[in-house]
């Protein structure tokens, strides 16, 4: 998903303003030291609690040109919004990429988790409003984090990124989850129409109108050509009347190519008709975790009778210990969301035994709401 020249990486640096304040920093997860770029507007002043942005970068790209290609600091600026910038981790290649695709490593899924528990320990975040977007293998990963870590997502966005047919398969989200979707027709690296490892726009766009039971035929705008010379047009269809208000939105580049509509460099065809950063925003800032859970099982742990989980790490063999002989749906999953094992249950123990080692959580349904434990298996 290569879709960033060096010439036109270093030519944004020269036109950043000095007024915007990005913090570099690093933690260790898995191992491997994993760096991150913050933007901080100038608006925080920590007092009340503001929404946090994931912007992820695509395959050979990394957090800094993310930041500048993808920018959404103008609009952070006014909306008073923290964006963080991530690094993916090197492939045999040398190139930075993000693990979506069910690989055992790098845990990507849980680096990104400890990096949102990083940054909400360090500043006033309101966890009801954090929300996920990328670019190509960044989109990817923002499905993947829909799927598998719904707990803490309110919302995604992917521009030229896809889903793979194993995370359609193995998506579990807890919640109604509103997706917006921008993609070109004649996109050559993701293709619009799909291959082997990536499904088809249409059909991504179907399962997340599914999932959310939105309206099966959408409000559709076609958006005004403003910019003649860009060498594309853009559609738009909005699918409504989903669970808890979600919507679909989906922004068709009709021959557009892998590229950020709106970007401040056209690399490739680029629609200039929209400006991708600020219809993610404006979809992004409709949405807050707490609603869309509302009137659903609990999704908090600590809210809910507690299990325990021993021993836990655990090698190959271990044991969960219920305070009741309620009906429980237990199911095993990978770190990716793989289904592993389920059964359902009214004992107060379950044992099972895991050969594979890694990290795997273990989701228990009772009554009165769904609880998920990590579960390191050696």
């Amino acid at each position: 998903m290569k879709y960033f020249p060096l010439v036109a990486f270093w030519l944004m640096i020269c036109n950043v303003s000095q007024a915007q304040v990005t913090l570099i920093d690093s933690i260790m997860h898995g191992g491997l030291m994993r760096t991150y770029r913050v933007y901080i507007p100038a608006v925080y002043n920590g007092s009340n609690a503001v929404p946090l942005v994931l912007n992820l970068h695509g395959y050979t790209s990394n957090g800094m040109q993310q930041e500048m290609y993808a920018d959404f600091r103008p609009i952070a600026d006014t909306a008073n919004f923290i964006i963080a910038h991530p690094d993916g981790s090197f492939d045999a290649n040398n190139n930075r990429f993000w693990n979506a695709f069910g690989a055992a490593t790098p845990d990507d899924q849980g680096f990104l988790s400890a990096l949102l528990d990083t940054i909400i320990a360090h500043y006033n975040i309101n966890q009801n409003r954090i929300y996920s977007t990328g670019m190509s293998n960044g989109g990817y990963m923002s499905y993947l984090l829909a799927c598998g870590m719904s707990e803490r997502i309110a919302a995604i966005a992917s521009v030229t990124g896809t889903m793979t047919p194993s995370m359609k398969v193995n998506c579990m989200p807890m919640h109604p989850m509103p997706v917006m979707l921008m993609h070109g027709t004649a996109d050559p690296v993701v293709p619009f129409i799909g291959n082997a490892s990536g499904l088809s726009i249409d059909s991504v766009v179907k399962y997340w109108v599914e999932i959310n039971h939105c309206n099966a035929t959408p409000i559709y705008t076609a958006v005004p050509d403003l910019v003649l010379g860009d060498g594309c047009t853009a559609a738009h269809y909005l699918y409504q009347g989903g669970d808890k208000g979600s919507t679909v939105e989906f922004y068709k580049i009709i021959g557009g190519g892998h590229t950020w509509p709106g970007a401040p460099i056209a690399v490739g065809v680029t629609n200039m008709d929209i400006n991708g950063s600020k219809e993610i925003w404006r979809f992004f800032s409709k949405y807050s975790l707490d609603y869309l859970t509302s009137g659903l099982p609990n999704t908090v742990a600590n809210e809910l009778e507690p299990i325990l989980v021993y021993p836990n790490p655990s090698f190959k063999k271990c044991s969960v210990y219920f305070t009741n002989s309620e009906k429980k749906d237990i199911t095993i999953l990978s770190e990716f969301g793989q289904h592993i094992q389920s059964v359902q249950s009214t004992e107060t123990a379950f044992h099972f035994e895991i050969a594979n080692p890694g990290i795997y959580f273990l989701r228990v349904i009772t009554k009165d709401g769904v609880q998920t434990q990590k579960v390191l298996i050696y």
